[in-house]
C-alpha cells in the first residue's frame, strides 16, 4: 500500500510525511492556459465587461479630443499670430484694410462697430475706449470658452477612470471569493482568472486616466498662451484706437 503512495512534503518541525496517492496529484486542475487580455476579458463577469467597455470608450475620447483639440488650437494660434503681427505693423486703424487678415478679426470688427456706434460722441475718449475694452474683455472670454470646450471631458476622465476601474477590481476579486466558496478550494486554477480579470480592470483604468491628466494640463497651458495672444492682439488694437482719437484722425466713426 505504501508503494503506491507519493510522498510530497514534509510537514516543518514535525518530521510527518504527508502522502496523497498519485492518481490524485494527476486529477489536480491547472492553471488556465488562456489569459490574454482578451481571454480575461471574454471570461470576466458581465458587469466587469461594462467597466472595461467603458474605460475604453474613456480612452477613445481622451485621444479623439487631443487630436482634435490639437488642430483647432494650432489653426487658431497661426491665425491670431498674424493677426497680432498685422496690428501692430499699423500706425492707424483706419489702414487694416491693406491687410485683409487683419480686417476680418472679430477684435478689429469689435473696435470699428465701437467707434461707429460713438459716432456722435468721439470728443469722449475715454468713454470710447472704455467701451472698446468691455467689448476685447467680452471677446476673451468667450474665445476661452471655446477653446476649453471638450477639454473640461479629459478632467472628468481623470478623476473618475481609476476609481472605476477599481470598482470593477473589487467586483472582480469578490467573484474570486465567491467561486473559492462554492468550490470549496483555494486551488490557484479557481482564484487566479478572477483575480487577474479584477487587475486588468484597474490597469484600464490607469491607462485612461493617465493620458488624460496629462494632455489635460497640456490644454491647459496651450490654452493660456492663446488667450494671452488674443490679450496682446486686442491691447495692440486698442493702442491704435487711442493713438487715433489722440490724434482726432478717427475718420472710421464719422463715416
Amino acid at each position: 500500500m505504501i508503494g503506491k503512495m507519493r510522498i510530497i512534503g514534509l510537514l516543518t518541525g514535525c518530521g510527518i510525511a504527508v502522502c496523497l496517492p498519485a492518481s490524485a496529484m494527476a486529477q489536480a486542475p491547472a492553471v488556465p492556459a488562456n489569459l490574454s487580455v482578451g481571454g480575461m476579458f471574454m471570461a470576466a463577469d458581465w458587469i466587469v465587461k461594462l467597466v472595461m467597455i467603458g474605460l475604453l470608450i474613456a480612452s477613445f475620447v481622451t485621444w479623439t479630443v487631443f487630436v482634435a483639440k490639437v488642430l483647432e488650437l494650432r489653426k487658431a494660434t497661426a491665425n491670431q499670430r498674424a493677426v497680432h503681427d498685422g496690428v501692430t505693423a499699423l500706425r492707424s486703424l483706419g489702414d487694416v484694410g491693406a491687410n485683409p487678415a487683419v480686417a476680418g478679426s472679430p477684435l478689429v470688427r469689435e473696435a470699428i462697430e465701437e467707434l461707429n456706434l460713438s459716432a456722435d460722441a468721439l470728443s469722449d475718449a475715454d468713454g470710447i475706449k472704455e467701451r472698446v475694452v468691455s467689448r476685447f474683455e467680452r471677446h476673451e472670454a468667450a474665445e476661452a470658452r471655446r477653446m476649453t470646450r471638450g477639454v473640461n471631458v479629459l478632467a472628468t476622465i481623470g478623476a473618475t477612470a481609476p476609481f472605476v476601474g477599481l470598482f470593477g477590481t473589487v467586483w472582480g476579486i469578490m467573484n474570486s471569493f465567491i467561486g473559492i466558496a462554492e468550490k470549496q478550494t483555494t486551488n490557484l486554477a479557481v482564484v487566479a482568472p478572477g483575480i487577474a480579470e479584477a487587475l486588468l480592470a484597474t490597469a484600464l483604468g490607469l491607462v485612461a486616466a493617465i493620458p488624460s491628466v496629462v494632455i489635460y494640463n497640456h490644454f491647459s497651458r496651450q490654452i493660456a498662451a492663446h488667450r494671452a495672444l488674443v490679450s496682446d492682439t486686442a491691447a495692440a488694437i486698442l493702442r491704435l484706437v487711442s493713438r487715433d482719437l489722440s490724434r482726432g484722425t478717427t475718420s472710421i466713426g464719422r463715416n
